[in-house]
C-alpha cells in the first residue's frame, strides 16, 4: 500500500477531478476523499452512491443542489439547495460547508470557479442534506510553543452530529511549528479507544502565506510501535515530505509529527472514518512521547494561532467559537 500520494498520482478521470480516493482505491472499508475543480459557470454532477459526504470549499463559492439519486439514471427527485460563501483560500478564513447523505445526486456550480473538497465515508443510512454555518465550526488552539496549531472542528463528534460515520477537522500549522505531536494512534490495538482510518490532504501556502503554492513544503511522519506487529499489522515507518495537494493515508498506526518548513504555512484536511458503532475520533498518544503534552500548561501558546477565523484573514485574533477537544491532531 502506497501511503503517501504526490498530486498528480491521485487524479480522478472526471472532469476537473484533481483527487479521487475510494476505499477500495485506499484498500480499506469507509473513508473516501475527492477534490474537484469547478470551471466558471460549468455544472459538475457528483453522485455520492454509498457514502455520506461534505462539500467542503477550498477556495471560491459555489451553489449546491442536492437530490436523491435515481436508480434508472434519470433524474433525481429535488431534496434542497444551498448557497456557500466559502473562501479564497484555506488560509484565509473558516468556511461553511454542505453535508449530504449517501444516494444522493450533486449539482456543483461556480460562477467564478472554486476548487471543492469531498470527504466521505461509506455508511448505511440515508441522512437528509443539511447546511454547516462557518460560525458554528469551534476554532481550537491546541499544543503550546512549536507545537500549536489551530484545528477547526467544523465536521466532528459534538460540534456536528449529523452524520453516521463520517469526521472531518481542518489543522493549520504556522511556518516552523509541529502538529500531531505527541504522535497518536486510532486503530484495533489496545489501548485505543476507537478505530479509525484516516487520510490528510495537505495544502502549502506560498510566500503571501496565504495562496497555496507547490514551492514550499512540510514533513509528515507515520510509523508502526511493537503493538502492531503483534496484532499482524506489517510494519511501516514513513517520512513523507509533503507539498501543495498531497495525500497520505493512515490505515492505522501512529501519526505525527506534521511539520511545517519555515516560511511556509501547512494547512491538513483530516477525513476519518471507522466501523465503530458510534463516532469517536479519541486517539492515545504514543507513550515514549506523551510526556510532552504535560508541559503545555506551563508553555506559551504561539501568538500567531489561531491563523483564521470565521470572518478574518491571515493574523487576525477575530473572535469566534474558540475550545478545546480530546483529539490529539
Amino acid at each position: 500500500m502506497s501511503l503517501h500520494r504526490s498530486s498528480g498520482g491521485t487524479v480522478g478521470s472526471g472532469p476537473g477531478e484533481l483527487i479521487s480516493i475510494t476505499p477500495e482505491e485506499a484498500g480499506w472499508q469507509w473513508a473516501g476523499l475527492r477534490v474537484l475543480r469547478l470551471e466558471p459557470g460549468t455544472p459538475t454532477v457528483v453522485r455520492t452512491g454509498s457514502s455520506e459526504v461534505f462539500v467542503l470549499p477550498l477556495s471560491g463559492s459555489l451553489q449546491v443542489s442536492v437530490a436523491l439519486a435515481p436508480a434508472d439514471g434519470g433524474t433525481g427527485r429535488a431534496e434542497a439547495a444551498f448557497g456557500l460563501s466559502g473562501r479564497t483560500s484555506v488560509f484565509t478564513r473558516v468556511t461553511d460547508f454542505v453535508y449530504a447523505g449517501r444516494d444522493s445526486e450533486l449539482t456543483l456550480m461556480s460562477s467564478r470557479g472554486a476548487e471543492v473538497a469531498l470527504p466521505s465515508a461509506r455508511c448505511e443510512r440515508r441522512l437528509p442534506a443539511a447546511y454547516g454555518p462557518a460560525d458554528t465550526a469551534q476554532v481550537e488552539i491546541r499544543g503550546a510553543g512549536q507545537s500549536t496549531r489551530q484545528v477547526t472542528n467544523f465536521g466532528v463528534p459534538g460540534i456536528w452530529d449529523h452524520a453516521e460515520r463520517l469526521m472531518a477537522c481542518e489543522v493549520i500549522t504556522p511556518p516552523g511549528n509541529w502538529s500531531s505531536y505527541p504522535p497518536h494512534k486510532h486503530d484495533v490495538t489496545a489501548p485505543s479507544p476507537a478505530a479509525n482510518e484516516e487520510i490528510y490532504l495537505y495544502r502549502v501556502a506560498g510566500p503571501d502565506q496565504r495562496t497555496p503554492a507547490r514551492a514550499g513544503f512540510g514533513l509528515h511522519h507515520g510509523y508502526t510501535g511493537p503493538e502492531h506487529e503483534v496484532s499482524g499489522l506489517e510494519p511501516f515507518d514513513l517520512v513523507a515530505q509533503v507539498r501543495d495537494l498531497d495525500v497520505v493515508l493512515a490505515p492505522y498506526g501512529y501519526h505525527g509529527p506534521g511539520a511545517a518548513s519555515p516560511g511556509y504555512p501547512l494547512y491538513a484536511l483530516s477525513v476519518l472514518a471507522g466501523p465503530g458503532p458510534e463516532r469517536s475520533m479519541d486517539s492515545c498518544d504514543d507513550p515514549a512521547h506523551a510526556w510532552v503534552r504535560e508541559t503545555w500548561p506551563v508553555t506559551a501558546a504561539d501568538p500567531r494561532v489561531p491563523f483564521t477565523t470565521v470572518v478574518s484573514s491571515v493574523g487576525s485574533t477575530g473572535a469566534m467559537n474558540l475550545g478545546h477537544l480530546r483529539d490529539h491532531r
